[in-house]
């Protein structure tokens, strides 16, 4: 009798754990049941007489089982509160998206903006517009503004001759107080079937830095400048168009002219391959024509010193951002180009290419939010498992033959779209740059790595980065180096942090392009990378003109490699670092940096270079300014 108990004690234990480990699969797959739980339970006979003394109910979704009992039903698990719009959770998941972003310590006017971005649905395709009158009306401001700037004629099409096709993109524009401003409609030229040669000459336009960028608003939290933005309507409607280009009728056009006719473009149009030139030829030009210099550091940056103050213009495409302290001369300035372009004035700096910008007395926080959750929704993940950190220690990531591949397009689109995301999430900068390896053959153990990285961002969609006021603008970093830590080549991967003002504003991490013969090499190769990014930013704001005359600062952790920075003399050690150990040596006796002794446990740069811990991490990220103002309190 006591055999029999005992192993029906064993084949109890041994079913909850099987259900369990099926439990946290599903849990971490995202997967959620929309059956009733079924509870398959053998009752030992020692416990069989206690039948008479608890009742026991079977939950079941047609019968009860009379051979055993159930599990009382769980009230315990209740429903979240209604914290962040608009409301995802209407099916009852274990892990809903409420508990990890909320804007309930938000001002009334950045909780208006962050609703408001989720309220307004954008068409996908022209039909679903054109059933819609604010879409209706959107297409036709577009036109009318096209034909007035004398975008195209209707002509028939040359003999020959081959057109391009064309496409609407839809998109809603805010203002600061979250209110929609205008519904835009833009007409798009497919500029991937113009053939080079004919179609198009030179295409090379400048494109901004998202560095520059932080650095300016590090610039605005520590010396109290102002940002506005500003946004030119129908931009690159001003470039003038030197080839000759046939588009095809925009969908949703009729032609009153018999036959089959297309456009002969006059102006350059969004999409065409020679457009973005064109825009930032004539937009340049009037910005020299005002009395500004572009930056050599970046020529997007637009610089103009009068009276000991400046005034800085940056510019992406047609989006804008102005700062400075001399406030009379960013008046001026849009006065100016409102003049020459048709110009709209956003108020203060506030959502900028997807990424949310919030100012307050503790400093201006710049996050992705609205981008995270899309990206989740879009996965299917709002609903899964969060995970604590991007990627597991040890994880052992590599090619190796006969690995199961996955589909290659989905896996792409995603690392594309994380890459993005790393612009302001400097905490999974490392995680992109491991899975951006494998883009040419991802298998299925590397596209788990970026389920296991939109798992950590279901855990803090609202994470960021804050700018501070620091009373200081010092330039600082800190590099570190993995040493072959790439178990298929054995190459290192390096990494570095920078700060301006105490704010951190560039980082990178990447796979050394050699295999390094010992850790010395690969930390001294990691110090160069570090130290022409120190450069570069000391350059920038000499440009700008708030340079500091003081050294700059390179932390690192190996004492070999500041040994052999500091060693004049030649040894066979660094006979293949030999050209940085001189630029190094150069930069040292010039005294423009110096590389401070950290230990390992301070060095910051340690999470762009391999997986470490939960604690490190999140210890990592505090000290880099890293924070979440949407976290659920």
């Amino acid at each position: 009798m006591r055999e029999q108990g005992e192993n029906d004690e064993h084949v109890e234990t041994e079913t909850v754990e099987k259900s369990a480990e099926t439990s946290e699969q599903m849990e971490a797959t995202g997967e959620v049941s929309n059956e009733q739980p079924f509870h398959t339970v053998t009752v030992p006979q020692s416990v069989q007489s206690l039948e008479n003394i608890y009742e026991v109910q079977v939950l079941n979704s047609s019968q009860n089982i009379s051979a055993g009992y159930n599990l009382p039903f769980r009230h315990n698990r209740g429903q979240p509160p209604k914290r962040y719009s608009p409301d995802h959770g209407m099916s009852k998941s274990k892990y809903p998206i409420a508990n990890h972003v909320s804007t309930q310590k938000l001002s009334e006017p950045l909780k208006a903006l962050a609703h408001k971005l989720f309220t307004e649905d954008v068409p996908k395709t022209v039909n679903e517009a054109l059933n819609n009158p604010k879409w209706i009306q959107a297409i036709e401001e577009e036109m009318e503004a096209l034909q007035k700037n004398n975008t195209w004629k209707l002509v028939p099409l040359p003999e020959g001759k081959k057109t391009v096709g064309c496409r609407w993109v839809f998109s809603v524009k805010h203002k600061v107080d979250g209110s929609v401003e205008r519904y835009k409609a833009r007409l798009v030229a497919k500029g991937y079937t113009q053939t080079y040669g004919i179609d198009y000459q030179e295409t090379f336009s400048p494109i901004t830095k998202l560095n520059t960028v932080r650095v300016l608003i590090s610039l605005a939290a520590n010396l109290d400048w102002p940002l506005h933005q500003f946004d030119v309507k129908n931009a690159f409607l001003h470039g003038d168009l030197e080839e000759e280009v046939y588009m095809d009728v925009p969908p949703g056009l009729t032609s009153p002219m018999q036959g089959k006719v297309v456009c002969k473009l006059q102006k350059a149009l969004y999409g065409l391959k020679q457009s973005p030139r064109a825009w930032f030829g004539r937009f340049s030009f009037a910005m020299r024509r005002y009395g500004y210099k572009q930056s050599n550091s970046d020529h997007t940056l637009f610089l103009k010193h009068q009276r000991e103050k400046v005034t800085a213009l940056i510019i992406y495409v047609d989006d804008m951002i102005i700062t400075g302290n001399d406030r009379e001369e960013i008046s001026k300035l849009q006065e100016q180009l409102a003049t020459e372009f048709e110009m709209k004035n956003l108020g203060g700096l506030k959502y900028f290419l997807g990424i949310e910008v919030a100012r307050s007395r503790q400093g201006i926080f710049l996050s992705q939010r609205k981008y995270v959750l899309d990206l989740l929704s879009e996965t299917g993940m709002l609903d899964c498992k969060p995970a604590d950190t991007p990627v597991v220690q040890n994880h052992g990531l590599g090619e190796f033959p006969n690995q199961a591949p996955t589909n290659k397009e989905r896996y792409q689109r995603l690392v594309g779209k994380l890459i993005y995301l790393s612009h302001t999430r400097p905490d999974i900068a490392y995680d992109v740059s491991l899975v951006s390896q494998f883009m040419h053959y991802p298998s299925e153990d590397h596209m788990s790595v970026v389920i296991r990285i939109l798992r950590y961002l279901k855990s803090s969609p609202g994470r960021g980065l804050m700018f501070r006021k620091h009373q200081h603008l010092h330039i600082n970093g800190y590099t570190d180096a993995d040493w072959a830590g790439n178990i298929t080549d054995r190459k290192s991967t390096s990494g570095y942090f920078t700060f301006v003002g105490g704010n951190l504003v560039t980082w990178r991490s990447k796979k050394q392009k050699v295999v390094a013969l010992s850790s010395a090499e690969a930390e001294f190769r990691g110090m160069t990378k570090g130290l022409c990014e120190l450069l570069w930013l000391k350059r920038l704001m000499e440009e700008i003109g708030c340079s500091s005359q003081d050294t700059m600062n390179m932390f690192c952790d190996n004492k070999a490699a500041i040994t052999i920075a500091h060693n004049p003399v030649q040894h066979d050690r660094t006979k293949y670092v030999e050209v940085d150990r001189h630029f190094i040596k150069q930069k040292l006796e010039d005294n423009v940096i110096q590389f401070p002794f950290v230990k390992s446990e301070d060095q910051l740069a340690d999470i762009l270079t391999k997986a470490v811990s939960g604690k490190i991490f999140h210890n990592s990220l505090d000290k880099l300014g890293i924070a979440d103002i949407y976290a659920p309190t």
